[in-house]
C-alpha cells in the first residue's frame, strides 16, 4: 500500500478550529475533533494548526502519544518536508540567559555531591521543564519531609573490623547490580537534555546499574531498549491504561524484549496538584486563566495533567490476579505507604513493594518511605512474612547521599529508588552527568561502609541505626543548607501589569 505525501503548503490550508491538521515527525494528523480532547486544552494544539508542531510536541509527551489517542483514520501521512516552511525563533532574552549559565556551568570536576546536579540544573533548564521536575503536590510538606526523614535517623558505627575490602554490589529481584540503587522511572526526560533518558541507558550500561523505564518517558520504549548493552537489566514502570487491551500489549511487549520487572504505579488514580507546574501553565497561556470559550477541558493542570489523563482510577487489588496472568515477569507494587497494604500485597502474592509517596507529587503530608519501612517490617515479620527471599521492600524519596541507602539498607529494605538526582545529573550534564552521579556514590559507599563498620551490604543490619526519632516530626536536626539552597518555595498568585 503506498503511503500518502502531503505538502506543506497543503498542510496549511487546514489551519483552523473547523479543519486543524498538525504535523509531528514528518507526519501529518487530522486533530480536528481531538482539539476539545487535548488535556492541556485546544488554545495550544490550535497555536500550531497548519504547521509543524514536533518541537513542541517532543518533550511533553511520551513518542507515541499522537498515535495512540487518534484512530488510523485520523493519521494522514507523510509530508514532504522540503516543502514545510521552517520556523525560526529568535531566543529570548531569557534563553539567551540560560545558555549563557549553560556555558558557565561548574566544570564536572567540580561536583562533589548529588546537590551539585540540582543546583546546576534549576540555573539551567527551562522555566516549565524545572518547574515539571520539581514540583510536589500542595504544600509541598512532603516533598521536604522525604529528605528530612533520613536526617532523624542516627548511625551506631562499630569499630575494629577489617574494612581494607568493601564491597556494597547487590542483586534486585535477582539481577546483579553495582549498587544497592537502581535509577527510578521519572517522566518527560528531552525536556531537559534532547538525548533524554538514552542519557541513562548508556550511564547504567556501562557501570552496571538498573534503569527503571518510565511509562511516560520521552524517548519510546524501543529506543530505549535499542540503545542498552548486551545483557543490560532494565525494569518497566506502568500506569495502568483505561484501554486493558493497551496495557497487556505494553507489558507482553516489554516482556519479550527482556524487561526483569513490572513496577505497577498503584499511588497514581488522580495526579496530586502541583502548583509550580500548574504556574506555568498559567504563564504560557497568557495573562491569567481564561479558558478558550465553549470548553470544559481545564487548562491550569500544567505539563503533568497534559500527559496522564488515560490513567485509570478504578484500578484495584481485584485487579491483581490479571496482572499475574498476562506475565511472567515479577510484579512489585509502587506507591505502598502503610503496613496493612504491604500485607495485602504480600499476600496477593506479588514480588516486592515499593514505600514510596511519589517523590511528594501525590498525597501532601503523607509519609517518608523510611519512615513507612519500619511499621511494614514489624508488620510482615509479625505474621512470618519476613524476611522472604522471594518477597523484596525497596524504598524511595529523598535519597541524595549513600548513607541515606545504608540507613533503608540497615532497616530492612533491598534496595533504594533514586530518580531526581540522576534526572538533574542528565539534564546539567548528559551522559557524562549520570556517570558522575554514580562514581558518587561509589566513592560515599566505600566511605560509608568503612566507618560503619560493614564489609558488605549484608553486614549492614539494624544494629547500625537508631532510628528511634524517625517518627517524631518535631525533632530538632542541624539544618540542611544544601538541601535549602537548591529548593525553590512556593510562590502566590501575581497581579497582572497595571494599565494605570
Amino acid at each position: 500500500m503506498s503511503i500518502r505525501i502531503l505538502t506543506g503548503p497543503e498542510v496549511a490550508e487546514h489551519a483552523s478550529r473547523d479543519s486543524c491538521w498538525i504535523i509531528v515527525h514528518g507526519k501529518v494528523y487530522d486533530v480536528t475533533d481531538f482539539l476539545d480532547e487535548h488535556p492541556g486544552g485546544s488554545k495550544i494544539i490550535l497555536k500550531y494548526a497548519g504547521k509543524d508542531a514536533t518541537e513542541a510536541y517532543e518533550p511533553i509527551h511520551p513518542p507515541d502519544a499522537i498515535t495512540t489517542n487518534l484512530p488510523p483514520s485520523k493519521h494522514l501521512g507523510a509530508v514532504d518536508s522540503s516543502t514545510v516552511v521552517k520556523v525560526v525563533k529568535e531566543a529570548t532574552a531569557e534563553e539567551k540567559h540560560r545558555l549563557a549559565l549553560m556555558e558557565a556551568r561548574p566544570p564536572l570536576d567540580n561536583v562533589i555531591n548529588l546537590h551539585d546536579f540540582e543546583n546546576v540544573a534549576k540555573l539551567v533548564l527551562p522555566e516549565k521543564a524545572w518547574a515539571y521536575y520539581s514540583s510536589a503536590s500542595d504544600d509541598e510538606i512532603t516533598i521536604r519531609e522525604n529528605r528530612m526523614a533520613y536526617q532523624r535517623v542516627w548511625f551506631r558505627p562499630r569499630i575494629l573490623r577489617d574494612v581494607s575490602t568493601v564491597d556494597w554490589s547487590t542483586t534486585i529481584l535477582g539481577q546483579k547490580s553495582s549498587l544497592p540503587v537502581y535509577i527510578s522511572a521519572t517522566a518527560l526526560g528531552k525536556l531537559g537534555h534532547p538525548d533524554g533518558e538514552l542519557c541513562l541507558t548508556r550511564a547504567a550500561a556501562k557501570h552496571g546499574v538498573i534503569q527503571m523505564i518510565a511509562t511516560l518517558a520521552s524517548c519510546s520504549f524501543d529506543d530505549i531498549i535499542n540503545a542498552a548493552a548486551p545483557g543490560q537489566t532494565f525494569f518497566l514502570q506502568l500506569y495502568v491504561n483505561r484501554d486493558r487491551e493497551i496495557t497487556r500489549k505494553y507489558v507482553q511487549h516489554a516482556e519479550k524484549r527482556g524487561v526483569k520487572g513490572l513496577f505497577i504505579t498503584v499511588d497514581a488514580p488522580q495526579l496530586g496538584r502541583r502548583e509550580k507546574d500548574m504556574r506555568m501553565k498559567f504563564v504560557d497561556d497568557g495573562a491569567g486563566a481564561e479558558v478558550q470559550k465553549g470548553q470544559e477541558v481545564k487548562k491550569d493542570q500544567g505539563v503533568a495533567r497534559a500527559i496522564s489523563s488515560f490513567i485509570d482510577p478504578s484500578l484495584s487489588w481485584k485487579d491483581i490476579p490479571w496482572f499475574q496472568s498476562i506475565t511472567k515477569m515479577p510484579i512489585i507494587l509502587k506507591g505502598i505507604g502503610c503496613a496493612e497494604d504491604a500485607v495485602l500485597a504480600y499476600e496477593a502474592g506479588v514480588q516486592g513493594i515499593v514505600l514510596s509517596n511519589h517523590g511528594g507529587r501525590q498525597l501532601d503530608t503523607a509519609r517518608s518511605g523510611i519512615e513507612v519501612l519500619i511499621e511494614v517490617v514489624k508488620a510482615l515479620r509479625l505474621r512470618g512474612y519476613y524476611p522472604d527471599p522471594k518477597f523484596e521492600i525497596y524504598v524511595d524519596g529523598g535519597v541524595r547521599r549513600a548513607s541515606d541507602v545504608l540507613k533503608a539498607i540497615a532497616l530492612g529494605a533491598t534496595a533504594v529508588g533514586v530518580g531526581r538526582p540522576f534526572l538533574y545529573a542528565f539534564c546539567a550534564y548528559g551522559q557524562e552527568g549520570v556517570e558522575k552521579a554514580i562514581q558518587i556514590f561509589r566513592d560515599e559507599f566505600e566511605m560509608n561502609m568503612r566507618l560503619l563498620g560493614a564489609r558488605t551490604i549484608k553486614d549492614v543490619v539494624p544494629e547500625m541505626v537508631d532510628a528511634s526519632s524517625l517518627s517524631s516530626h518535631f525533632v530538632m536536626t542541624p539544618e540542611d543548607n544544601l538541601f535549602h539552597s537548591t529548593y525553590q518555595p512556593l510562590q502566590l498568585a501575581k497581579f497582572r501589569e497595571s494599565k494605570l
